[in-house]
């Protein structure tokens, strides 16, 4: 079933049936103001922190579903009819009620149509501001005139902080009230308490009006509802008024109503503002929406900021879904993740109150061909969270003071104890920025250590391998400490894990090209030797003849043994080992064609299999989970992408479009019914095979899916792959691509490359010309590029071995 579809031109996916399966949520704001909101005007408000900054109040798992939100509600004072600008809460009939929602990059507009009225609500967060704007268009679109009353509501918060707001109810209930001036409603909180020097403590919300004189207000929420009644049928909006009572002790409330009087076609304006200001500051910030175009300038404003970003890199190719994702959602998803990590949600709350080391390092890699001198920043704070002995703390927390951070085991230290894989993100994560920026002098710049001490780039990634190398077991492979990059497998203190071992092995090859960049010979050599020793032992003790083995307990127990009667086949050995380079030819092929025969499934490739049930061994955690369910046996989705680039590196290009069909949203915009999740941006896992629920689709958004699948689109199909020379390129396609362009900003020059593939090829070498001029192979040197160039990229009719 299908609910919506994607709108290139405007960079918008339009929700044309309002009864989606799960509310189909977007983001608004900024680090400073964040903001999510569904295509029902559900969703929440915070400043800085999903769990320590929330200002407007929301109930996860709840019934109904998506509530509270940013309601607007329209009343006829005639008949007394009403309904809401969104479908829901009121949920008018269908037959009777139309409803749209477009939401677009960093905004979202809800337009309706009930009994002859329409409206437009446009929500969007300013750029720069620490405010959110509802703009209300209402227009009368019958032959006689109508009289309304528009209200707007908002559920405040009463503690910033969301587990008080939510149970503490003995304190947070009688901490706030509220009051109305001029024409917004006021929510003090601890108003007597750390006051400055003009009475202000900081902690004041409003929410205010324009466009229209406010005929009458409630602070209250009980009020504005009434006893045993709810969102959907509010009183006061029932009644026609909100009765002007505030909330004094009780649970806080901003509504405002509007009494309108419209001739027919007539159209009117307003806009409601919300935001954690003082009421002189939020007297400003109203005035300004007295002119109707202000917000029209900023809306503008938002578009250029989002178009300026996501132009830097765009495909045309045969596949307009993946047009769709790779230019604009896949991108703004990598956005958001790397903005928001997995601070906030309709999942996630936002208790986590930090950045995760590889959550968020690894996040960085899916804006990299975007933005690579933003996500320098985010680079650097996460080298200040390894320790002086190469260790990636689990979590660095937002308000992180580098020198001073306690460590794992110290007292104080109140999160996971270190993890195998953190530090060794960093290496793919600094050669892609490297590679992007022609920055090489990063390596020299001096960052410190979370602990203690401080010491360059190339230093931090000298330590990041030593770390690894002696934290190994018996067989010469790093340990898998409290876990790898799958929480629940547990090896035991000395247990190893292969995973990781691929992970060391490709860390090891790229500091081995920084090694020589600088002439550091020692390093070079060292690094030689233990590649050399490290391969070796993957390849003779972790192949078993068609896979890799995902780990070694320490008790010596192989998992993922061919034998194991349960999880003897794990996907993640088998694509790393081909990422890493570790592989040989014939193992990379046999491992790849094992994984194809026995995981994948018509929604991606399962995450191992079978599922555990009776053969779990202590640390096998995942069998908590029900078989098919996240990480026992589901299409874990952030693998799917390793997957990709896995089988894009070995000239694959029907097998890896094949596996990116599989796994990306927009392929399910026409089942939206059984994926549920909106078809426009990852989920963190789907149901496998053995769920009754297959192809049903779980938290939304925020998922390290978002960057795998990129940087496996972009370097992986489209075979982009800058480096500090320049850009190869490699493209691994399907076969019935003929010819697709792409247009790429690096370093400040334009790229327009035309990919012409007249054999039909998958992959291979390739022949480039640069500006009418035949290069050697496959590199663009970045001194011959001119500020505009023509790339011509002609696939041969090579088919790969398989």
């Amino acid at each position: 079933m299908k609910y919506g579809y994607f709108d290139e031109a405007g960079r918008e996916y339009v929700i044309t049936r309002p009864d989606t399966p799960e509310p189909w949520a977007n983001y608004l704001g900024s680090p400073e103001y964040g903001a999510i909101i569904s295509n029902q005007a559900g969703g929440y408000s915070f400043v800085r922190s999903g769990a320590n900054g929330r200002l407007l109040r929301y109930r996860f798992n709840s019934v109904p579903a998506d509530q509270a939100g940013r309601y607007i509600y329209v009343r006829d004072r005639e008949s007394g009819d009403y309904w809401s600008g969104s479908w829901q809460p009121v949920g008018k009939p269908l037959d009777l009620y139309r409803s749209e929602c477009r939401h677009g990059l960093s905004y979202t507009v809800i337009s309706s149509s009930y009994s002859g009225i329409s409206t437009e609500t446009l929500y969007l967060v300013p750029l720069g501001k620490t405010y959110e704007v509802w703009r209300l268009k209402i227009r009368n679109e019958g032959d006689r005139k109508r009289t309304v009353s528009v209200f707007g509501c908002a559920e405040f918060t009463n503690d910033s902080n969301y587990e008080q707001d939510a149970v503490n109810l003995q304190y947070t209930q009688f901490v706030t009230r509220t009051c109305f001036h001029r024409n917004r409603v006021l929510q003090l909180h601890n108003e007597f308490c750390r006051r400055n020097a003009d009475g202000s403590n900081g902690e004041e919300r409003f929410f205010g009006l324009s466009g229209a004189p406010v005929s009458s207000w409630c602070g209250d929420r009980e009020e504005f509802i009434g006893p045993y009644r709810s969102y959907e049928n509010p009183i006061a909006v029932e009644r026609g008024d909100c009765g002007n009572v505030p909330n004094y002790g009780g649970n806080s409330a901003g509504v405002l109503q509007a009494d309108l009087d419209l001739e027919p076609g007539e159209e009117r304006q307003l806009c409601f503002v919300l935001g954690v200001h003082p009421d002189a500051e939020a007297e400003k910030i109203l005035s300004e929406y007295e002119d109707p175009h202000c917000i029209e300038t900023q809306w503008e404003e938002l578009k250029d900021f989002w178009e300026e970003k996501l132009c830097r890199f765009s495909v045309h190719t045969p596949d307009e879904n993946f047009n769709h994702m790779v230019n604009t959602w896949n991108a703004y998803q990598c956005f958001i993740t790397f903005i928001w990590s997995r601070a906030a949600s309709f999942t996630y709350c936002g208790l986590r109150n930090g950045l995760g080391f590889r959550d968020t390092v690894q996040d960085i890699q899916g804006i990299l061909h975007l933005v690579p001198e933003m996500a320098l920043e985010r680079i650097r704070f996460m080298f200040s969270g390894q320790t002086f002995f190469g260790a990636g703390l689990p979590l660095i927390g937002f308000h992180h003071e580098p020198g001073h951070v306690k460590l794992p085991g110290e007292p104080g230290y109140d999160y996971d104890p270190y993890r195998a894989d953190d530090a060794l993100w960093l290496f793919p994560t600094v050669a892609q920025y490297i590679g992007e920026s022609g920055n090489i002098r990063f390596l020299d710049e001096v960052i410190p250590f979370a602990d203690h001490g401080e010491a360059d780039v190339y230093e931090h990634l000298r330590r990041a391998v030593r770390f690894s190398l002696e934290h190994s077991g018996a067989h010469g492979l790093p340990v898998g400490l409290y876990a790898d990059w799958n929480d629940c497998l547990r090896m035991g203190e000395q247990g190893e894990s292969v995973f990781v071992a691929f992970q060391l092995y490709q860390a090891m090859q790229i500091l081995l090209d920084f090694a020589r960049i600088r002439n550091d010979l020692d390093t070079v050599s060292e690094l030689e030797e233990q590649s050399r020793k490290l391969r070796k032992t993957l390849n003779d003790v972790c192949w078993q003849g068609d896979r890799y083995l995902r780990g070694i307990r320490e008790s010596g127990e192989m998992v993922g043994s061919r034998d194991d009667p349960e999880a003897n086949l794990w996907l993640n050995p088998q694509s790393w080992s081909v990422i890493s380079g570790c592989a040989d030819e014939e193992r990379a092929q046999n491992a790849l064609e094992t994984v194809h025969l026995r995981l994948n499934t018509e929604y991606g490739a399962v995450i191992m299999d079978p599922p555990y049930r009776e053969h779990a061994f202590d640390g096998a955690r995942m069998q908590l989970f029900l078989p098919s369910i996240k990480e026992n046996g589901s299409v874990f989705s952030q693998a799917q992408g390793w997957l990709i680039l896995a089988e894009s590196l070995m000239g694959h290009g029907n097998r890896a479009y094949e596996y990116y069909r599989e796994c990306s949203p927009a392929e399910q915009n026409d089942r939206a019914e059984i994926r549920r999740l909106e078809p426009y941006v990852h989920g963190q896992f789907v149901e496998g095979p053995q769920s009754p629920h297959k192809g049903r689709a779980h938290v939304h958004w925020l998922t390290g899916t978002a960057s795998t699948v990129m940087v496996a689109c972009v370097r992986g199909i489209l075979g982009i792959r800058p480096t500090a020379e320049g850009v190869l390129i490699q493209p691994s396609v399907p076969s019935d691509w003929k010819e697709f362009t792409i247009d790429k900003f690096y370093r400040g020059k334009r790229l327009h490359i035309t990919v012409k593939n007249p054999n039909g090829a998958q992959g291979g070498p390739v022949r480039i010309a640069l500006n009418g001029e035949t290069l050697p192979d496959s590199l663009v040197p970045f001194g011959q590029l001119e500020n505009e160039n023509e790339l011509v990229v002609t696939m041969p009719g090579v088919e790969p071995t398989k």
